[in-house]
């Protein structure tokens, strides 16, 4: 049975049972929702105004974790038991050894010589950890994407940074790994998208037939993951703002172009948000979360099917904001 958390701007659902008749129960209400994961039975989500909830028992109560500010804006578990990692604005860096209990900060993120230019474009002033990619294959390698202006890694847990490199997207919104390809990363960024085959040195940027380049959301299919899908729409305020609202799917096979999946059973276009995506445990298998629902595909995205869960009007106007799941 799969358990879908799904995290609204200000509810987060988390949806329970067989894809064909699931049962969904609401949580964190009126939160101010930035990011979450789970792994063997926590989740951990992050938000703006109250730091990060955990829970240990399904999403059914949550409590908040110490040692971290306000606004924590990316969660990912670690690749060591009982590890998390999570990130804040202003732009920090923080790990968990206790299964996300309690927290300490990993020192010197700002120290790097390229920090003096980050800065989020809605508050200039400031700048956060829009995402956390913990590399399946060393637990000691973290790509660490700041909003606005870098991507940066660390090779031993936290304890020292490297800088942006020059092929680099400035502007990485999420990333994705995938355990059966080591060196490889896949990214999703509001000035396009960006690939590395050898852990992060170098990237480069296939776009070809990617019409809609303000990118959000990333995927790899958990078989084959020469299979790309992402999420993205032509600038930042039509991917986030309800009233302009207009985004798009796209996959990519291998070194092929990309390609729009419209009409595909999941809304696209006018009117829709953009969504956040999730691989599941089978090939094919993807979820997608937006303004209109949650939706599934069991074959790489040539047909979706909603998930029959009950849909507030208000959920209509919210930006998702993260999705994970437990297949276990």
């Amino acid at each position: 049975m799969t358990t879908c958390y799904a995290a609204l701007r200000n509810a987060l659902l988390v949806v329970r049972g067989p894809t064909a008749d699931p049962t969904a129960t609401t949580h964190l209400d009126g939160h101010d929702l930035e990011a979450l994961d789970f792994r063997e039975g926590t989740v951990c989500c992050g938000t703006f105004d109250d730091g990060l909830h955990r829970s240990e028992d399904d999403g059914e109560t949550w409590t908040r974790a110490s040692g971290l500010p306000d606004s924590v804006t990316s969660v990912a578990a670690g690749g060591r038991p009982d590890e998390w990692w999570a990130g804040t604005e202003p732009s920090a860096v923080y790990r968990s050894d206790d299964d996300g209990r309690t927290w300490e900060e990993r020192p010197g993120l700002t120290d790097l010589s390229s920090a003096s230019s980050w800065s989020f474009p809605p508050r200039p002033h400031t700048h956060h950890v829009r995402w956390i990619e913990p590399d399946p294959n060393d637990p000691d390698h973290l790509y660490v994407s700041i909003e606005a202006g870098a991507l940066v890694r660390t090779r031993d847990g936290g304890e020292t940074w490297e800088d942006r490199v020059p092929s680099a997207r400035r502007d990485n919104h999420s990333l994705t790994t995938h355990p059966d390809a080591p060196g490889r990363a896949w990214a999703a960024a509001g000035d396009g998208y960006a690939e590395t085959t050898d852990g992060g040195e170098t990237w480069v940027h296939p776009q070809d037939g990617l019409d809609h380049r303000y990118c959000w959301s990333v995927a790899v299919d958990a078989a084959d993951p020469s299979l790309v899908l992402l999420s993205s729409a032509r600038s930042a305020r039509v991917a986030h703002n309800a009233d302009r609202a207009e985004s798009y799917l796209y996959r990519r096979r291998g070194d092929d172009a990309w390609e729009r999946l419209d009409e595909r059973g999941i809304p696209t276009g006018e009117g829709v948000l953009r969504a956040v995506l999730a691989r599941g445990e089978e090939a094919g298998t993807f979820y997608a979360l937006h303004n209109r629902g949650l939706y599934r595909t069991a074959d790489g995205g040539d047909s979706w099917t909603r998930l029959d869960v009950s849909w507030a009007d208000a959920f209509e106007r919210q930006t998702p904001r993260g999705l994970a799941l437990d297949e276990s």
